[in-house]
Order: structure tokens, then C-alpha cells, then sequence
């Protein structure tokens, strides 16, 4: 298989999955008002595209070894096309909430294929190469909004960002099916088929490296949208901030994730794996306690840089150790690390919003320095093991 060609699509799906899934943050307002949906069941939209990420990936991690990865992908893109356009005709919030649980499954199973394709066709620098792919995410993510408001000075309706974003996934749909047939003529038939072979996650729960694995992916899942989801109000509700200052503040957290994601690979020169995973997560509890503790917004926007700069790397350099290990394991290990988080994200979103129901949002938001904290006990219990592994090679 062409690995640029192969690279290419997985990095321009990786943008687009970006974009999908911060459109629907963008979109909400016009969507809660041109569907009638009340706060329950906006929050009900979100739950179900984490639920739906989790049985995505457990399906995906189980199943896609069983077919041709490139041929898989471009499939699933279809697929996601195909939704999009779907949703883009609703009338009725009950076919939105559907459409989130198919969406979450999909979108489950393209990371697990991308994880899995980048490991594999870039051993010798699979860290840099999987951070760089998850540095395309946050691309999209930082894009969505650009291309919303560009769209609306056109046509302030909802649903063309989606129906316009479906033909970019078309094209992309169609390029990966043209890799993924040229590459099977690279691929000799018994090599192709020699591991198509479903597979199960009990091969890897057995083992105490892949259990913190998942249990840092839970912390990071935690840490990362529950900062996501709830800052902004954190900041405006319990500070006192303007709507459009405390935006800013949090725009310092993306750039700490964007800068992470570009920059950590070269740190690995004169660091460890194992090493650099503690420096990132000591980086982001400090930061996690700095937003909890200040009060000044210059020090909450440092410290959300801060949080971002730790969190951006260590999930691609989590995840790149762990295909070290086991790299026939990539799907398990990529869907153990999607339903981790998908948990985590669940957890922070309900129990910060629990607890805002009993107490001040700003004694609620405790959650994201506590998940800092088992995020950095779980990376240094995960970072021992990978030491042991590079130690006995």
C-alpha cells in the first residue's frame, strides 16, 4: 500500500472527524430552537454519542481486524455522509437523538481504524505520526467554527453546514476507496488475509499495562471535556466573567492542546516515553489546580494553557506505547482507550452537573482537579510498565 496516500486519508479523516464533532456545539442554539429541544434533551443529544462511541468501539475493536482497513474507512465515511445528510432533513428531536447513537459508532470505529493504520505504517515514528494525526483533530475542531459563521453569512440555516461538510466526506470517501483498491494490488491475497481474524478484549484485560492504559483513559476523558463542557460557564457563572472573556480564557486550553500535539514528538530525542508521559501529566495537574484555584483571568488562561500543553501529547504517546507492547493489538487497545474516555467523559459531565445541583458551580468544578489527580497516579502506574517493557527489549 502507497504509505503517503494511506497517511493522507487517514490525517484528512482525522479533520473531518474534528469538525463533525464540534459542529454540534456550534450548531446547538439553532438546533434547540428550530427542533424545540429543552436542556434535558440537548444533554441527551451528547450522552448518546458517548454511548454510541463506546459500543462503536467495542465493535470496531473486536471486528475491523476482520476486514481491509482502507476499504473499511472509506465505507464508514459513506456512512457518516449519509447520516449527516439524514439529519440535516429532521423535523423532530427524536430522529437527532437517534442519529447521535449511529453517529457515536461510526465515528468510534474511524478512530480505531486510524489509530491502528498510522501504528502500523509508521513504526519507527509512531509517536510523532499519531500526534500529528491528533493534531489534525484539533485542526478540525478549531475550524468548525470558521466554517459555520462563513456558511451563515450565505445562509443562516443549520442544516447546510452539514449537507456541504457530507460532500467534503464524499470526496474523501472516494479518494480512500481508490487507495484501498490500489493497495490490494500491492498485497499479496495470503498476506492480506492472514489476519483478518476477529478479536477480544479479554486477550488484553488480562494485563496490568493495557488495565492502567484504560484507566488513564478514563482520567483524560475526565479531565479533557469535562474542562471542555463546563469552563466556559465555570468561569462565567461562578467568576463573573463575560461571555466573550471567558471564551478567551478557554481558547488558551486549545492552544496548549494544539502546541502539545506538534511539539511533543521532538522532546522524544533526549526523552524516554516512559519519562516524558510523567513531565505531561505533572504539567497538566498543575494546571488543573491553577484554574481551580485562581481567581485572575490572566492565571486561569495560563493555567489552561498549562492544561491543555500536558493533556495534548500524553493521549497520543499513551496510546503509541501501547502499540509498542502489542502492536497485533492495535483495534483492542484503540477501542479500550475510546471507551476509557467515552466513560470518563460521562462521569465528569454528570457528576459536575450532579453536584452544581447541591452546591456552587465553582465547589462542583472540583471534578476536573480531582480527575487530574487520578490521571496522574494512573500515567505513572501505566509509564512503570512501559519502562519494564522497553527495559527488557
Amino acid at each position: 500500500m502507497d504509505r503517503r496516500a494511506a497517511t493522507s486519508v487517514i490525517f484528512a479523516g482525522f479533520f473531518f472527524l474534528g469538525m463533525v464533532f464540534i459542529l454540534w456545539g456550534v450548531l446547538l442554539p439553532d438546533l434547540a430552537e428550530s427542533l424545540a429541544m429543552s436542556e434535558v434533551i440537548s444533554g441527551a443529544f451528547f450522552t448518546l454519542i458517548s454511548i454510541g462511541m463506546i459500543l462503536g468501539a467495542i465493535l470496531g475493536g473486536k471486528y475491523a481486524q476482520k476486514f481491509d482497513f482502507m476499504s473499511l474507512f472509506a465505507v464508514l465515511l459513506v456512512c457518516v455522509l449519509m447520516l449527516l445528510i439524514a439529519i440535516s432533513f429532521v423535523q423532530h428531536w427524536i430522529w437527532l437523538l437517534a442519529g447521535a447513537l449511529v453517529l457515536g459508532m461510526f465515528a468510534s470505529s474511524l478512530f480505531t481504524i486510524g489509530h491502528t493504520v498510522i501504528a502500523r505504517l509508521h513504526a519507527e515514528r509512531r509517536s510523532a505520526m499519531m500526534g500529528f494525526m491528533d493534531f489534525m483533530f484539533s485542526l478540525g475542531t478549531l475550524a468548525a467554527p470558521f466554517y459555520v459563521s462563513g456558511l451563515y453569512l450565505i445562509e443562516h440555516d443549520w442544516r447546510w453546514p452539514l449537507r456541504i461538510l457530507a460532500i467534503g466526506l464524499l470526496i474523501l470517501a472516494v479518494y480512500t476507496w481508490r487507495v484501498a483498491h490500489q493497495g490490494k494490488k500491492l498485497i499479496a491475497p495470503e498476506e492480506a488475509k492472514k489476519n483478518r481474524k476477529s478479536l477480544s478484549y479479554g486477550d488484553i484485560i488480562r494485563r496490568p499495562v493495557f488495565i492502567f492504559l484504560a484507566l488513564a483513559a478514563f482520567g483524560y476523558g475526565m479531565v479533557e471535556f469535562g474542562n471542555a463542557n463546563w469552563f466556559v460557564s465555570y468561569a462565567q457563572n461562578g467568576h463573573g466573567f463575560s461571555g466573550e472573556q471567558s471564551r478567551l480564557v478557554f481558547a488558551f486550553f486549545t492552544a496548549g492542546m494544539v502546541v502539545s500535539r506538534l511539539v511533543f514528538a521532538l522532546l522524544l530525542k533526549w526523552l524516554t516515553s516512559h519519562r516524558l508521559m510523567l513531565i505531561l501529566a505533572t504539567i497538566m495537574v498543575a494546571g488543573s489546580f491553577m484554574i481551580k484555584l485562581a481567581v485572575d483571568p490572566v492565571v486561569m488562561s495560563w493555567g489552561n494553557f498549562m492544561l491543555g500543553l500536558g493533556l495534548g501529547g500524553l493521549f497520543p504517546l499513551m496510546l503509541s506505547a501501547a502499540m509498542d507492547v502489542d502492536s497485533d493489538k492495535g483495534p483492542i487497545i484503540s477501542g479500550l482507550c475510546v471507551i476509557g474516555s467515552s466513560i470518563g467523559v460521562q462521569v465528569a459531565s454528570f457528576s459536575t452537573g450532579l453536584w452544581a445541583h447541591f452546591a456552587p458551580l465553582t465547589t462542583a468544578f472540583w471534578v476536573i482537579p480531582i480527575g487530574g489527580a487520578w490521571l496522574w497516579f494512573m500515567t505513572w502506574a501505566y509509564s512503570r510498565f512501559v519502562k519494564q517493557h522497553i527495559a527488557s527489549q
